[in-house]
């Protein structure tokens, strides 16, 4: 394990939503293993506060990102624990499987409150606490859905095609204002996740989803934790506005 004093994001704070399980729980634990003060956040409170007591010098707090209360309250509590917050990864996300004809508009807006709102809303109360501490780094999790058409996730894919976009706007406000505050993309294919399992066990046999698995494969969460990771780091201080594609060339076949 590496010392944390002298760790690639050492000394910094990290805030990781949907951080009870799957990508959030490689990612927060790979940048608590390499210096930082994690947060963990999530809704699953009994797993996420189990998780968090294995993970050095993390803690958990309750957050449905949905609510802007919660998030208030959340940065709030890390100013007053920390006094700054060096790194954001919105990672909180869900998925339902549903074309166009067939999602509810119920549905559409909870998955978009979710990931689109929720990715907003962090970004929009950590920016300020970022700016006062000096600056820092956003880390937003949109996915490859949102560049190749995927007919039965019309939600979840209008939600990571509306954060891939933001991103870019996020960091250009920041850096117009000279915040020192850096925001990128990263849009994985599939990674072998609790939330994948289960939604590819809703998909019919010969679904081009599982077609594309059987002949790339899937990755593991800790190759996405090693990309948020280096986006987190000072190793990254030149790059904002920027997206990544991690799906082991799923999108150039």
């Amino acid at each position: 394990m590496t010392d944390n004093a002298k760790g690639r994001v050492a000394g910094k704070v990290a805030l990781v939503t949907g951080a009870a399980s799957g990508l959030g729980s490689a990612d927060a634990d790979r940048l608590a293993r390499e210096g930082a003060r994690v947060i963990l956040a999530d809704v699953v409170d009994e797993r996420g506060e189990a998780l968090a007591a294995t993970i050095p010098g993390a803690i958990y707090r309750s957050l449905d990102v949905r609510n802007e209360a919660a998030w208030a309250a959340v940065i709030g509590e890390i100013e007053g624990l920390y006094g700054r917050l060096d790194i954001l990864v919105n990672n909180a996300g869900v998925v339902s499987f549903a074309s166009i004809e067939d999602e509810t508009l119920d549905e559409f807006r909870r998955l978009n409150a979710i990931m689109s709102e929720g990715t907003f809303l962090g970004c929009k109360h950590a920016i300020p606490l970022m700016r006062r501490g000096g600056g820092g780094s956003i880390v937003n999790m949109a996915s490859v859905a949102a560049i190749k058409g995927v007919g039965p996730i019309i939600a979840y894919t209008a939600a990571k095609g509306a954060i891939r976009a933001m991103t870019r706007s996020i960091a250009v406000h920041c850096q117009e204002r000279g915040y020192n505050i850096r925001c990128n993309v990263v849009l994985p294919g599939a990674h072998d996740t609790p939330m994948t399992r289960a939604a590819l066990a809703l998909l019919p046999p010969g679904e081009a989803g599982l077609d594309q698995i059987n002949q790339r494969g899937q990755g593991a969460p800790e190759d996405v934790a090693n990309l948020v990771l280096f986006l987190a780091s000072d190793e990254s201080r030149q790059i904002t506005g920027a997206e990544f594609v991690i799906d082991n060339g799923e999108t150039i076949a």
